[in-house]
Parts: C-alpha cells; sequence; structure tokens
C-alpha cells in the first residue's frame, strides 16, 4: 500500500513538473502573440489577459498583412528560398561526405582527423567569419544576394550534416552494400539505391534542421543582405524608429516567421525523432 501511494504521489510530481515546463515553454508564444494583439499604447504595460486587461486588435495584423506585404513578402521569400536550396545542397554534400567516412578508409588522413577538420568549421564564432565572407563575396560583387546567403549557410551547416549522416549509415550492415556490388552495383548505386533511401529518416531529420538554423540566421544576412536579399529575420528587427521599438509590429512578423518552421516540423515529426534516434543504439 505504502509502495502504491508513493507510486502515485510520483506520477502527481511528475506532471505537475511537465504542466510547469509546458507552461514555460508556452508563455514567450503567448506573450507575443497577446502583443500582437494590442494598441501601441497597451504594450508598454503589464497587461496579459484579453478582454479584460486590454481590448484585443486585428489593426496590427491589418497593417502587415494588408498594407505591408509586399514588403513582408520579399522577405519571406528571400528566406524560403535561402533555407530551400541550402538544405539541398547541404544534404547532397553531407550524405555524400558522411556516406565515405562511414564505408571508406582514407590513407593520407584517417577519418577519425576528416571528421574533426569539418567539426573544426563549427568552432569559431560566426562573427569571426563576417569580415572573411563579407570581402569574398565583395570581390565576387555577390552581396546582397540570395546566392551569398546560400552558400555561406551551407558552409557553416554542412559539418553537422556529415556527422549525423555518418552516424546514420555506420548502422546500416556493410553486408547489404557487398551483396548490391555482387550484382553489378556501382559504388555510387549502392550509396544511391541502397544506404539512401535506409537513411532517409536521418536525411529528413537533418533538412529540417538546417531549413531551422538557416530560417533563423541573422548575423550573416545582416552584414550580407541590405535590400534585395533581405531575409525575415532582418525585417524583424527592422521595426524600430526614432521613437523606439515596435513591439506590436515586431510580434505580428515575429508570428510570421515561426509559421514555417513549426508546421513544417509537424508534418514530420515522426522522422525527426528516428532520424535522430537512428544511431543512437549501438547493437
Amino acid at each position: 500500500m505504502y509502495r502504491g501511494t508513493s507510486t502515485k504521489r510520483m506520477t502527481i510530481v511528475k506532471y505537475v513538473a511537465l504542466i510547469l515546463l509546458s507552461i514555460w515553454a508556452i508563455f514567450p508564444f503567448y506573450w507575443v502573440l497577446a502583443t500582437s494583439l494590442k494598441l501601441p499604447k497597451d504594450t508598454l504595460g503589464t497587461k496579459l489577459v484579453p478582454f479584460v486587461d486590454y481590448q484585443p486588435t486585428l489593426d496590427n495584423w491589418k497593417q502587415e498583412i494588408i498594407r505591408r506585404w509586399p514588403e513582408l513578402s520579399k522577405g519571406l521569400k528571400n528566406s524560403l528560398a535561402v533555407a530551400v536550396v541550402t538544405s539541398i545542397f547541404t544534404l547532397i554534400l553531407g550524405s555524400m561526405a558522411g556516406f565515405s567516412l562511414a564505408r571508406y578508409e582514407f590513407r593520407r588522413w584517417s577519418n577519425k582527423n576528416i571528421l574533426i577538420f569539418f567539426l573544426s568549421q563549427r568552432m569559431l564564432p560566426p562573427v569571426v567569419l563576417v569580415i572573411p565572407f563579407l570581402l569574398m563575396f565583395k570581390a565576387m560583387k555577390l552581396v546582397d544576394t540570395q546566392l551569398a546567403l546560400i552558400m555561406v549557410n551551407t558552409t557553416i551547416n554542412l559539418p553537422f550534416v556529415v556527422l549525423i549522416m555518418r552516424d546514420i549509415f555506420k548502422e546500416i550492415p556493410k553486408e547489404l552494400d557487398e551483396a548490391a556490388l555482387v550484382e553489378g552495383c556501382s559504388s555510387f548505386g549502392v550509396f544511391y539505391r541502397i544506404a539512401l533511401p535506409l537513411a532517409g529518416s536521418g536525411l529528413v531529420a537533418a533538412g529540417i534542421l538546417v531549413f531551422t538554423f538557416t530560417w533563423n540566421e541573422y548575423m550573416f544576412a545582416l552584414s550580407l543582405a541590405y535590400q534585395r536579399a533581405v531575409t525575415i529575420p532582418l525585417q524583424i528587427a527592422g521595426t524600430g524608429n526614432v521613437q523606439g521599438i515596435q513591439f506590436w509590429i515586431t510580434s505580428v512578423r515575429g508570428l510570421v516567421a515561426v509559421l514555417p518552421p513549426v508546421i513544417l516540423a509537424l508534418f514530420v515529426q515522426r522522422f525527426i525523432v528516428r532520424g535522430l534516434t537512428f544511431g543512437a543504439l549501438k547493437g
């Protein structure tokens, strides 16, 4: 009886902890949503409960979605184009590199050293790379272009994908490769026809993460884009004027920017969990 009571108490404690954690995680989104529905005069106070502390309004949404849609859609299109193309390039290059490190042994450099070299590209603070990238793209006349942002984001996200895909490919039995080679399949055919389909869930998980990282990237976009290639994070940060930050407009743009990654993650969430845990268990 004592054990049953103790188990029930532990269950209650767990549920209470989960509820508090959920509130802690959801509250920032509620704050942003509430701010987007406030008049400018209401945003500077601590009014949180709609219809009690303040009267909700859709004026901010109408202003952004209807009146400023050409400007907002430009940032969304740029962010979407950069994120999608970056994800495609990164997955192609990262899966090939990951498969090579998982299946072949290199002579001049060991596989471990090659992997460390890839990971070392993520050890430098991004601010250290801003000036070199800016000077390089200025010489190439690519400043304020989507191509520059795609190249930068592919470079900084590639090591991450290589690490994930390498671990996933290492979990696929090599006997499948050998059987395919015996049947006359080429080395690339083994990768494309055998290994890649089996690693599909990991590929989707890596793609979603790269898409999200690229979508949210701010520092390089701030340095390399100022008019034609402006992304949605820059538009969110650009809501200030001489009177200060327009929090009500920032909230609207922030919610609009959050929607694409969230919707995408909801559709493929089962692949994310399966892909990231594919190489976690060693049999």
